[in-house]
Formats: structure tokens, sequence, C-alpha cells
């Protein structure tokens, strides 16, 4: 590789015979979700019931939300519904990447949340410790690895940002040490605050703790309405109501039940691949023989990791959002994103010239202008709703429970004090503008990876403005 020349460079390509012999037997399901542990999905609702929490949801906020109001007060009647099956979207298809970080890392937590940080940092690590620790206490097992995050630079110019990431640096050559490939430069291991799990075991072990403590869930029961009647919120579904005293909504980046926040996020397209499982030889090629998970330090950057029967999941660059902002199970699959990603895999590790994807697959994540989630309250605080994860949330996610359930509660809580609680993000412009708006920016962030990661004057503009994008 030459020193001028981007690693992931879009006017090179590696053999197109080898990306097609890789993927042409790729299944295009979640891998996760083909696990023979899959549980059958609980009833639909039918008919008119009443609770006193009704979440929104079954996904990891929905669940987690659930689980803790259980926990606080086992009298209380939770009933949870979800319009298909727990863990079926971004919860039972995402990489598994467990990050302590509440504010999509620290630089972004410095521009949108600079009063909240040292607090956002304690109640993270309080986050992450009550993450392992529920786990453990309700006997999930979401195959929980908590071998740290390797970061990884594939150009020059990120070499000066990653020595001052927290963490352990390693030069070229001892990086070679923990995993080898012609385009690291250089590496940051963050030693803790990190872990892998199993997506869809992870949604499963947390449906299964809440029905041992006794929610009430309901899947196939997709709700189209949420009406304001004064005391309660009524809850249209397909087959019957449900009249709530309160309600947390964790539907994330599919359209809002509530009109105020549907701009507020914007759903985003992500694709992954799935490797064979590596030989011990394979292994022996690339020398990754730890345990953590990989990312890359550019702006449109990937993500891999390994899996229990040695795969590696390899994920990232395209983000994709679709005209209209539609939500298609087509979308799913993107055979020029599964090119691309395969091309750079190979050029990751060429010594793994001749592996096979059994997989690839895609799936919306909730995209915010600030990068990391907020809550609220709405109909006369009998609502509380979370959003905007943007592919970090799986740890976040149990904490924006915690927080819906401090703001129903009316609690002062530094929780409920942080901006991300009380303040939303600028809201993302409407159609027919959202589509070519995404594209310039998309184009924006390209040029900044290939110009040594200095942002244009799109990019510096829509900063000053308050909008932030990443891939």
């Amino acid at each position: 590789m030459r020193a001028d020349t981007p690693a992931y460079d879009l006017d090179i390509r590696t053999d197109e015979k080898r990306i097609r012999a890789a993927l042409a037997d790729a299944a295009h399901t979640p891998f996760w979700l083909e696990d023979p542990g899959r549980p059958t999905p609980q009833p639909s609702l039918i008919g008119n019931v009443e609770t006193d929490l009704l979440i929104i949801g079954g996904g990891y906020c929905g669940l987690w939300t659930a689980l803790q109001a259980k926990e606080a007060d086992p009298g209380r009647d939770v009933i949870l519904v979800e319009g298909s099956e727990i863990g079926w979207a971004a919860s039972g298809r995402n990489g598994g990447f467990v990050d302590d970080s509440l504010t999509h890392g620290r630089q972004n937590g410095q521009r949108y949340f600079a009063e909240d940080l040292d607090v956002l940092d304690t109640l993270a690590q309080e986050n992450f410790a009550g993450f392992r620790e529920s786990l453990t206490r309700h006997d999930i097992d979401a195959e929980w690895e908590e071998e740290g995050s390797l970061e990884v630079a594939t150009e020059r110019h990120q070499l000066a940002e990653l020595r001052e990431m927290p963490g352990r640096f390693f030069d070229r050559e001892e990086l070679a040490g923990l995993v080898r490939s012609p385009l690291y430069r250089a590496g940051v291991l963050k030693e803790s605050g990190a872990a892998l799990v199993h997506p869809a075991k992870l949604a499963w072990g947390l449906k299964a703790a809440c029905l041992r403590l006794g929610v009430r869930v309901f899947e196939h029961t997709p709700v189209t309405k949420l009406t304001d009647r004064g005391r309660t919120v009524r809850a249209t579904t397909g087959m019957g109501t449900v009249r709530a005293r309160q309600v947390v909504l964790a539907t994330n980046g599919f359209p809002s039940l509530l009109r105020r926040n549907r701009f507020l996020t914007i759903p985003i397209y992500d694709y992954v691949l799935m490797t064979e499982p590596l030989t011990p030889a394979q292994l022996d090629a690339i020398g990754w023989h730890g345990r953590f998970g990989i990312g890359d330090a550019s702006r449109q950057f990937h993500y891999y990791r390994k899996t229990a029967d040695n795969r590696i999941l390899w994920g990232g660059y395209d983000a994709i959002y679709h005209r209209g902002g539609d939500i298609r199970p087509e979308f799913d699959k993107r055979p020029e994103t599964f090119a691309r990603l395969a091309d750079h895999f190979l050029r990751t590790f060429p010594q793994l010239g001749d592996i096979k994807f059994t997989h690839a697959w895609g799936g919306m994540i909730d995209m915010s202008t600030q990068l990391a989630a907020f809550q609220g309250l709405a109909m006369g605080d009998k609502v509380a709703y979370a959003g905007g994860f943007t592919g970090l949330g799986v740890a976040a996610t149990r904490f924006a429970g915690t927080v819906m359930l401090e703001l129903l509660a009316g609690a002062d809580t530094p929780r409920t004090r942080l901006r991300m609680a009380t303040k939303r993000p600028l809201p993302i412009p409407p159609e027919p503008i959202a589509y070519p708006a995404v594209q310039v920016i998309r184009r924006a962030i390209a040029r900044a990876d290939r110009n040594g990661g200095r942002d244009g004057l799109i990019l510096k503009t829509a900063n000053l403005l308050g909008f932030s994008f990443d891939s």
C-alpha cells in the first residue's frame, strides 16, 4: 500500500471474481436469529385490557424498561407489546458490541453534553456494571465476553487522534502481536468498559427474565394509535385496546406514535457480513487469537468481531438512507454494499483470500442529529419516550429505560437532570429535503476521509448549525 493511497479507496477493487465467489452462497437472514434457542413467540393481545404500565416495543429498550420496572415494584402490572417478534429488528441483527459510552464517544459528548460529561462518565460506568450484573442475576446466557475493544488506524492522519484516546497504544509492529493486517498503522486497546454479546440471545434472555417476573408479553401486536384519555392513555392495537396509567415508547427508528417526535430520528440502514468459521490455520494467518472487537478510526468506519465459533462479523462503512425514509424488508438486502464490504474485508485480511461468507444482511438503526439517545415526556407526563441511539444502543438502551422510569415517577435524579433527558435534538428536515441532504452529507464524509480527515465546507456548516452525521 502506498503511503498516500487510502486504505479503502473506492476507485480500487480487489478481484471481482473472488468477491462473487465469497458471497455466492450467503443467506440474507441475520445469523443471530437462526440460533436453535430461538423461543416461541408469545400470543397476540386480543380484546381490551388495563395495566399500570404499557411498554410499546420489544427490542432492548422496551425489554430493559420492563425488567427494571418489575424489579423496582414487583406488584406493578406491566404489559409489553411488540409489533412483530421480540428482538427481530435492530436488537436481533446488530454486531453485539456493548460499549459503556452514552454519548457516542468522548468527542461527541464534549460537543453536545459538555456540562454533563463528568456525570455522564460516572453514570455510564454504573450502567455498564449494572448491565453485567443483571445478566448474572437473571441467568441470561448472552455469550458475554469482556476483553475490551481495539481501535485501529488505517490512515496516517488518524495516528495523532489515536494517541489521545484512553487505552494502551500499539504501534504497527506491536499491533501485529494482537492482529495482523497490511492496512494497520497503529491501534489503541480499550481494556475496560467494552464487551461483546450474542445480540439475539440477549433479547431472548431479557424476554425470559421479564416473563419470570410477571411481565405480560404480547407479540405480533402492533400499536397503531395513542389517545390521551385524561388519567390514562389508550393504545389501539389490531385486535383490541390497552388502557394504561403510564406508557413507555420504545419503538426507536420506526415512525413515532407521537407526532412531535417524528422528525427527531431518521432510519439508516447498516449492513454486515458473516464468514464461515475460521480454521486454526486461518486464525494463525491473521494472528487474531484474542476475543476483543475491532473498529477502524475512519468517519466511514468498519466494525468487526469474532463469534463463539470463530466466525468474523464484518460490518459498517455504508450507512444508507432510502428515499422517503421508508422501512421495508427488501432494504435488508443490498448487493452493492455486500460487495463493497467483501472487498474491504479482503483488503484488510488478504491472508483469508479464499474465505466464504455464509450470511449477508442489513437492518435499520435510528439516527439523531446529536448522534446519541434522548428521552422525554409527553401527554401530561403519562408517556415517556426514548430514541436516537445511532448504532450504539446495546448498553445505552438499559440506561434509557432507567431514565424513562424515573421521568414517569417525577423523580429528581442525576439522570433526569441531564440535557439528553430535558432537551430534544434538532429535528431532521422532512422529505423531499431529507434524501438529497443525506446524500450530500454522505459524500462530504467520504471526501473528509480521503482528505486527511479534514472537514470541508459542507460538514463545517452542518456542525455550526448543530447537525452531526457519521457512518
